[in-house]
């Protein structure tokens, strides 16, 4: 038998591959749904945007007046593109259609862009939450209270109309665009993200130590597509594919004479 290899270790439990949450901010969530934002709205104002570690999107410090008790409430929001610190923001059905504004998909009309997406009513957003993502809404069914949207990767998925979102995209865009040419910035990048960077690939392992390891030359010397069953020592490479390299599947055309 091998060794334990890196798939195994990152799925028990343990402290070496656990994510570094030491110095980020705190969880970026809507405010809790209450009758406020159910039946009107509330005004909240920017007091300050921050550099959340390990996310590549800014977040924005929110104060809300509590609208039962005489106190304040402070949330973080993921900050959408345009967001500037003083200015209001308004959560409920009754908010506007501005950025930064958050209300129900059900409020907004079709073609409006927005982030950070509920799934479902009340989870305080999930959906569209990457820095320069944003989702679209495609249409309305008001006969059983849901909306269509297009999510960043090109899916359309279905969800309900009461669903909240953040209208506009998420800061940040174009954050992939600019290389980060030395090893040092990968290095800052994924320390504070988890330990994932560098990587060694398989083959250029011992055979001990991956199903790829071993021979003269680095090459795998088998297949790389491995079953969705296969038991966790050998479950590296591809996975479950559909599909391998780019040719296809040939096309028959049944010609009649």
């Amino acid at each position: 038998m091998g060794r334990v290899i890196r798939a195994q270790r990152k799925g028990a439990a343990g402290s070496v591959f656990k994510s570094h949450t030491h110095h980020r901010k705190g969880p970026a969530k809507f405010r809790s749904l209450d009758m406020g934002e159910r039946k009107g709205y509330l005004k909240g104002v920017v007091t300050e945007i921050v550099h959340d570690p390990g996310r590549g999107a800014p977040l924005a410090r929110i104060t809300f007046r509590d609208p039962i008790r005489y106190k304040l409430q402070k949330e973080l929001f993921v900050a959408a593109e345009g967001m500037f610190t003083g200015q209001y923001l308004y959560c409920g059905k009754n908010a506007q259609l501005s950025v930064g504004n958050v209300l129900p998909v059900g409020q907004a009309p079709e073609g409006t862009v927005i982030c950070n997406v509920e799934s479902r009513v009340g989870d305080r957003g999930v959906l569209a939450r990457a820095s320069g993502d944003y989702a679209v809404i495609i249409g309305h069914n008001h006969d059983n209270a849901t909306t269509r949207i297009k999510l960043p990767s090109g899916a359309k998925k279905v969800i309900s109309s009461g669903c909240r979102a953040m209208i506009g995209q998420i800061a940040g865009g174009g954050r992939t665009e600019k290389p980060l040419l030395k090893a040092g910035r990968a290095y800052h990048k994924f320390r504070v993200k988890r330990n994932c960077w560098p990587k060694v690939r398989g083959v250029a392992m011992n055979p001990v130590e991956h199903p790829h390891g071993g021979g003269n030359h680095q090459h795998i010397g088998h297949g790389a597509t491995k079953s969705r069953n296969a038991v966790p020592g050998q479950k590296v490479g591809l996975i479950a594919a559909r599909q391998t390299g780019r040719g296809g599947k040939k096309k028959f055309i049944k010609t009649s004479i």
